[in-house]
């Protein structure tokens, strides 16, 4: 039997994976037990973003897409 700490306990693992980058958002959902969209919902309750990419990474995707577009 399951209780409420125990799934509380599955969801803040599965929101920590995903925090760390160890989990891919799906993945960390189907731990938890919810759809993605709900797990999109409890990391709010957790100060936890959905887009989870450091900004070194998101620079690097900008300026390879600017690279794509207008080759140098």
């Amino acid at each position: 039997m399951t209780t409420e700490s125990d799934h509380e306990n599955k969801i803040l693992k599965a929101v920590k994976l995903f925090e760390s980058g160890s989990l891919t958002m799906s993945q960390a959902a189907r731990s938890a037990g919810y759809t993605m969209s709900e797990f999109m919902d409890l990391l709010k309750n957790y100060n936890v973003s959905v887009i989870n990419h450091p900004a070194s990474d998101i620079e690097s995707d900008v300026k390879n897409a600017r690279e794509s577009i207008d080759p140098i």
